[in-house]
C-alpha cells in the first residue's frame, strides 16, 4: 500500500490536555508579557512551539528508565550507560555529561577562547554567540551565499563557506583564531544540514592553521538523515555509520542533548582525545559550574534516560517520520505561497517574515510580528530568529541587521499530530491574507545587556 504521509512509528498511551483561549483572553496575556511570547505561561499556549529543545515526550523505555536511575552522587551507574553510550555513538575518547548544551559553552569556550581572539562558524546560535562573547572573544558567521536566500532550493544550506573561512583566518591571523565551530544542523539559517564532505574540507583548513575545531552538535541525528538522503557518498550508509563519520572530523563536540537525545534535560562535551590536557580542565571547570564530573548537573534518572534517548534519537523510522512531520507543514505552505527558508530544516519550518510583512523595517522586527500574530490568531507560541534575537552591535549599540527575518516554529519530538500540524497551517495562511493591513512593527522599551529576547519588553509601534 502506498501511503501518503509517513505515519508515526507509535501509539499514544498518555496524554496532556490543552486549552484553547479566547481571541480576547489571547491579546490581554500577550499584553501582558510585554509582547515577548518567553513571558507567556505555557498553560496558555495551545501549541507551544518556541523551542524543540527539552519538549519532546520521552518514551516508555525512557520512562522506565528514570525509576532505574541511580542518584549516587559520584560513580553512579547511570553515569556510566551514559558514557557508554556516548562513546558507542560519537567515538570520542571522553564524554562529560553537562545540564543542558550551554552548560557545556560555559565549561569548554572559556578553555579555548579569551580576548582579542575570534571565533568562526557556520552560523551561531544566540546562546553559543553569547558563550563566545562571555569568553571575552568576538564572533564571525560564515555562512554559504545559497542560505541567505530562502527561496533558493539547495541541499546542505547550512555548510560553511570555506572559501570565505580560509580569507578570514588569513586576515585576522591563525594566532588570533581561537576556535572554528561547525553547528549541525544549523539552526539560526534555517535548521539546514550540513554535508559530511564540507565538514571534511573545514576540518583539513583548521587542522592546516592549527585551530580547534569544535562541533556544536545539537541535531545531529537529523543531520546524518539529511546526509543519508541527499549526499551520495552515503546512501547506503547507516545512520550510526555517518554520526561517526561526521563527528571523526572535530576535536571536540558540545551537544545540548534536549534535542535529539529526546530527554528533557542534559548536554554532553565531547573530546576526542581522552589524554589530551584539555580533559582535566574541562572536568575541572564542571566541578565549578555544574557539579562532580560524573553528573555534571543532572540527576541519575535524567542520565539513564538520556542512555536511551540517544539510540532512539538515530533509529531510522523515527527520523523518517521527523522529517516528513515538517515537511508535511512545510507542502501546506507551499500551496498557500508562503515562503520560508527552503528546502525545509529538519526541527521546524523557518517562515520568512521579512517577505510576509515587507512593509515592515528590520528594526521594527517583522519576526516578532509574525510570532506575536500567531499567538493571537490560534495561540501557537514561536519565536524570531532575526535581528530581534541577533541583538545590538557590541561596540556601537546599534541595531544589528541580520541576514533573515525568521519566525521559527519548532516542532517537538513525537508530541504534535497532523492535526495540530493543520493548526499551524491555517493560522498562517489566515495571517498571510491579512498582512498587508499591518504598518508598523515594535520597538524595545527594555531591554538586558545580552540575550535580550529571553527577557526584553516590546509595545507596538502605533
Amino acid at each position: 500500500m502506498a501511503i501518503k504521509f509517513i505515519p508515526e512509528p507509535f501509539r499514544i498511551k498518555s496524554v496532556e490536555p490543552l486549552r484553547m483561549l479566547s481571541r480576547e483572553d489571547r491579546e490581554e496575556k500577550i499584553r501582558e508579557a510585554n509582547y515577548n511570547l518567553f513571558y507567556l505561561r505555557g498553560e496558555d499556549c495551545y501549541i507551544d512551539l518556541l523551542t524543540d529543545s527539552g519538549t519532546n515526550a520521552m518514551s516508555q523505555d525512557q520512562w522506565a528508565g528514570v525509576m532505574r536511575g541511580d542518584e549516587a552522587y559520584a560513580g553512579a551507574s547511570s553515569y556510566y550507560k551514559l558514557i557508554e553510550a556516548g562513546k558507542d555513538i560519537f567515538g570520542y575518547g571522553y564524554i562529560q555529561p553537562v545540564h543542558q548544551g550551554r552548560a557545556g559553552e560555559k565549561v569548554l569556550f572559556p578553555l579555548l577562547l579569551s580576548k582579542d581572539k575570534i571565533a568562526i562558524s557556520n552560523m551561531f546560535f544566540d546562546t553559543t554567540r553569547a558563550h563566545v562573547e562571555l569568553a571575552g572573544a568576538r564572533c564571525i558567521d560564515c555562512t554559504v551565499p545559497e542560505a541567505k536566500q530562502p527561496s533558493v532550493r539547495a541541499p546542505f544550506k547550512g555548510n560553511m563557506d570555506v572559501a570565505r573561512l580560509e580569507q578570514i583566518i588569513d586576515e585576522y591571523g591563525p594566532e588570533t583564531v581561537g576556535l572554528i565551530v561547525v553547528t549541525i544542523t544549523n539552526n539560526s539559517a534555517g535548521g539546514q544540514p550540513v554535508s559530511v564532505q564540507n565538514i571534511r574540507d573545514v576540518a583539513a583548513i583548521a587542522k592546516r592553521y592549527g585551530v580547534p575545531l569544535n562541533i556544536d552538535a545539537a541535531r545531529y541525528a537529523e543531520n546524518a538523515f539529511f546526509v543519508q538522503r541527499d549526499e551520495p557518498e552515503f546512501k547506503d550508509a547507516s545512520i550510526k555509520a555517518i554520526i561517526r563519520e561526521t563527528f571523526s572530523y572535530g576535536d571536540t563536540f558540545t551537544i545540548s542533548a534536549k534535542k535529539d537525545g529526546i530527554v528533557n534535560m542534559g548536554g554532553l562535551i565531547g573530546v576526542k582525545d581522552a589524554d589530551s590536557p584539555l580533559v582535566l580542565k574541562v572536568k575541572t571547570n564542571c566541578i565549578s559550574y555544574e557539579g562532580f564530573f560524573t553528573y555534571g548537573g543532572l540527576s541519575g534518572r535524567d542520565l539513564e534516560a538520556l542512555a536511551i534517548g540517544l539510540y532512539e534519537g538515530i533509529d531510522k523510522d523515527y527520523l523518517r517520520y521527523r522529517i516528513g512531520q515538517v515537511e508535511y507543514l512545510a507542502a501546506r505552505l507551499d500551496d498557500a505561497d508562503i515562503a520560508y527558508q527552503s528546502p525545509v530544516g529538519g526541527h521546524g519550518v523557518f517562515v520568512d517574515a521579512a517577505a510576509m510583512f515587507p512593509q515592515i523595517p528590520y528594526a521594527e522586527f517583522p519576526g516578532q510580528v509574525l510570532a506575536i500574530e500567531l499567538y493571537k490568531e490560534a495561540g501557537i507560541r514561536t519565536c524570531d530568529i532575526g535581528s530581534y534575537m541577533l541583538g545590538n552591535d557590541p561596540d556601537t549599540g546599534e541595531q544589528l541587521r541580520a541576514d533573515f527575518e525568521f519566525t521559527r516554529l519548532a516542532i517537538p519530538r513525537r508530541v504534535y499530530t497532523q492535526a495540530h500540524t493543520d493548526v499551524m497551517a491555517d493560522a498562517l495562511i489566515a495571517i498571510k491574507q491579512r498582512a498587508g493591513q499591518a504598518t508598523r512593527g515594535y520597538r524595545i522599551t527594555w531591554e538586558p545587556p545580552i540575550l535580550r529576547h529571553f527577557q526584553a519588553h516590546l509595545a507596538p509601534i502605533v
